[in-house]
């Protein structure tokens, strides 16, 4: 299938329309603003342009939607590629790269990022993106009021699932847990957290072209799943409901409806929690649960600036951003962990941001998101790759499939789908 067929015509439209906007926009001021697409929006579309609105010449910020990919494809097509986009996949920059869409960039000589992240945004050993913007991708929210004292081990994680779960069915409490499944990127999170536990040189080479998707870390992996996401009452209204319940919806069941009891979600997840706060009792965290006490997992994702080739302006705007002060509005605001280690540990205002990134610098603890780093639509997005697996595999052990048989119908999915895109087996 050719690029073009792989796009809607609702992408189309809207990218043309955005070009449309930007050049108008562009040419009404006098000078050219330097313009940049952005996966962002609400809050961190607005704090990003607090951030930029720093910056010495006119920037533009254009967001972009949830698929920024067809929306980066249709503006190249149509030759109105903006000058910068920040995207939340090194994939997408490595490939872009080899397309021959992007120039190198040039970082600021105070940008320093942990070395797990060092080399995912290069390509034929030239720099081609830098990151801007980190989420710690390894917490569990609650509310103190609903749960006291958080498991401590997935063993216990497990145990709690069952009686809570047995409690909602008796009594129509809470549910254990809060799940937002239509949105398949929930799933994955899930995925790469117990395996970066079970299995973690298997999670350091899944993402390569010698990948085994039927090998033992990857049973072992999704047969622990099971074991939780199969517990009688686990998920409010059930897995069909789960799988129609998106990531939002699912925060607003545990900090504001209070018909859930526990939220796996990223730090991300204080941006959402906000308007839906009922009264002064504000969720918290744990740490995902790993096998034994004190051992946890530490996936991170991030997104990257890469520039456009023959952008005007766009080299000097992403070395600028990779300054260690220029995010400092959005640091003042919250909801901001920068992936650069020379920003000061004293720039965040809240004490809970002060020690996620210093868990992050950790030395030897950080793992990439596995499933942003995967080739081609492997990778994921709404109803295809491994989202769609993943869901895949959930309906099936939610809905009584038995465990062996769901892992062999999802490693099965998943090696062909590895071996459709060139990454592994």
């Amino acid at each position: 299938m050719t690029t073009t067929a792989r796009l809607s015509r609702r992408s189309l439209l809207r990218a043309a329309a955005a070009s449309t906007t930007a050049l108008a926009a562009g040419c009404s001021g006098g000078a050219r603003s330097v313009q940049v697409a952005v996966v962002w929006s609400t809050s961190e579309l607005d704090r990003f342009r607090q951030v930029v609105a720093g910056y010495p010449a006119p920037v533009q910020v254009v967001s972009a939607g949830n698929d920024i990919d067809a929306f980066l494809r249709a503006r190249h097509l149509a030759g109105t590629s903006p000058d910068v986009a920040i995207l939340p996949r090194p994939g997408l920059v490595t490939e872009y790269a080899q397309r021959g869409w992007l120039s190198p960039v040039r970082p600021s000589a105070e940008y320093a990022v942990p070395d797990e992240l060092g080399d995912l945004l290069t390509a034929e050993g030239q720099r081609y993106g830098v990151w801007v913007k980190a989420a710690h991708k390894s917490l569990v929210w609650h509310l103190r009021s609903m749960l006291p004292e958080p498991p401590a081990t997935w063993d216990e994680l497990v145990g709690m699932t069952r009686r809570l779960g047995a409690l909602a069915r008796r009594n129509g409490g809470p549910a254990p847990l809060a799940i937002g499944a239509a949105d398949g990127w929930v799933l994955t999170d899930w995925f790469e957290n117990v395996l970066a536990d079970v299995a973690p040189d298997d999670y350091n080479t899944l993402a390569g072209p010698y990948a085994d998707w039927q090998g033992r870390g990857v049973r072992d992996t999704l047969d622990r799943l099971a074991e939780l996401w199969s517990v009688d009452g686990a998920f409010l209204g059930g897995g069909r409901r789960a799988l129609l319940t998106q990531y939002e919806e699912s925060v607003i069941q545990v900090v504001y409806a209070r018909r859930a009891v526990m939220l796996f979600g990223a730090d991300f997840t204080a941006d959402i929690v906000g308007p839906f706060q009922r009264g002064p009792q504000a969720p918290t965290t744990f740490p995902f649960p790993g096998a034994q006490p004190g051992g946890r997992p530490l996936i991170v994702g991030g997104d990257a600036a890469v520039v456009f080739a023959d952008a005007r302006g766009g080299v000097e705007l992403v070395e600028w951003l990779t300054r260690a002060d220029s995010f400092q509005p959005w640091l003042r605001a919250g909801g901001y962990l920068s992936p650069n280690t020379n920003v000061s540990i004293d720039s965040y205002t809240d004490q809970v941001g002060r020690s996620l990134v210093e868990e992050m610098r950790a030395p030897g603890t950080l793992r990439f998101d596995l499933s942003d780093q995967l080739p081609g639509a492997f990778t994921g997005s709404d109803g295809v790759g491994i989202w769609r697996i993943m869901q895949g595999f959930f309906a099936d052990v939610t809905d009584g499939v038995g465990a062996n048989e769901a892992i062999r119908r999802a490693t099965g999915q998943l090696a062909a789908a590895a071996r459709s895109a060139g990454g592994g087996r």
